[in-house]
């Protein structure tokens, strides 16, 4: 029987409720497929900031490292600037496991309303993989005459050859795995940005030229949003840099009908070290404490993590039983226009996965 240890940091908003729901689906699927879920939970983020002047304890990567894989809930909180839970949390583990593909799938799902005239469920299912090391988020810059009247902010994007390579290179080795449109569309904006953006659009047409089978096609950044809503049913895989990833991702989840359903994996795929699952929905503190943040996007991001572990046949019923839950339509949390709780939404998942 495999056994594999999980470090879970349920984190803030949202994120200590929607853990919980995802590690019971997910300790369901491992029961029913023969193998072991160890999790151990880090009590990471705003709380240990009000406690300790820091969101996460001296040799919190350290501490990491041994794991198999990383479950994240949310990191954010209204009372700290973003920046700091952010660069003291998330991007620290990104980069220092070089978890380089961040991937989000966007999946229209059957028994969800989409904001789309004339579009369909089931005619929406592609893939962004967001460069996620380096990019517009590399911390490279900083301030002259700080909180002066003349204050300066520099911010320096960085792109190496080698960073876009090998994200490009893994969009175009998972649109023949998903063996759909068999399409990498490529995020640019070489027009303005005439040095890192001219380096990324050299090298996804060398990297395209390995994959003569792929279908290819280059936008600027404004036209793939302008298209994300006039012909997202086109799209199959989509590489694109840091913050063009981003950006775009929380667009095709709207696309889809809700960000709450929006999974995401922060992957090293060469397996040096433990990727890390996490929403896209982020800590939503409006909502926090209430019991109605949807658990879908958890859920199916552990589905991932099970994916990456190894365990398809898992990852594929976990899936499968979101998919059900949407289709049928009983139970839904309000972001989909329903009145069902987190717990009653996780439940009914569990229990479609144990009868399927």
């Amino acid at each position: 029987m495999s056994h594999y240890s999980i470090a879970v940091i349920p984190g803030d908003g949202i994120g200590p409720e929607v853990i919980p729901e995802a590690k019971r689906v997910l300790a369901r699927a491992a029961e029913r497929f023969g193998f072991v879920l160890r999790f151990e939970d880090f009590d990471w983020g705003a709380e240990h900031y009000f406690r300790c002047g820091s969101v996460a304890p001296p040799g919190f990567l350290e501490r990491l490292r041994p794991f198999d894989a990383i479950l994240l809930g949310a990191v954010g909180h209204p009372d700290i600037p973003d920046h700091i839970t952010l660069h003291g949390l998330l991007l620290p583990i990104r980069r220092a496991f070089d978890q380089y593909a961040n991937v989000r799938p966007a999946v229209w799902y059957e028994g969800v309303d989409g904001p789309l005239k004339g579009r369909q469920p089931g005619q929406v299912d592609l893939v962004i993989v967001r460069e996620n090391t380096e990019g517009e988020y590399a911390p490279v810059g900083g301030f002259v005459h700080q909180h002066h009247a003349d204050e300066v902010a520099v911010q320096s994007a960085v792109f190496t050859r080698k960073g876009c390579e090998r994200v490009i290179r893994y969009a175009f080795q998972l649109a023949v795995r998903r063996n759909r449109k068999r399409r990498v569309t490529s995020v640019t904006k070489s027009n303005a940005q005439a040095y890192g953006m001219v380096l990324w659009d050299r090298v996804f047409r060398s990297v395209a030229a390995e994959f003569p089978s792929v279908e290819t096609e280059s936008l600027l950044v404004d036209a793939a949003a302008m298209n994300f809503v006039r012909r997202p049913e086109s799209f199959d895989v989509v590489v694109a840099s840091n913050l063009f990833g981003d950006i775009l991702s929380d667009l095709a989840a709207a696309v889809t009908g809700s960000i709450g359903l929006a999974p995401s994996a922060n992957l090293d795929p060469e397996r040096r070290y433990p990727s890390m699952f996490e929403p896209v929905h982020g800590s939503a503190p409006d909502i926090a404490g209430r019991g109605i943040a949807n658990p879908l996007a958890t859920i199916l991001s552990g589905a991932m993590m099970l994916e990456h572990l190894g365990q398809t046949a898992a990852a594929q019923a976990v899936q499968q039983a979101v998919a059900a839950v949407l289709a049928e339509g009983r139970v839904r949390t309000p972001d989909l226009g329903g009145h069902s709780s987190t717990r009653e939404v996780a439940e009914a998942v569990a229990m479609r996965l144990a009868a399927s």
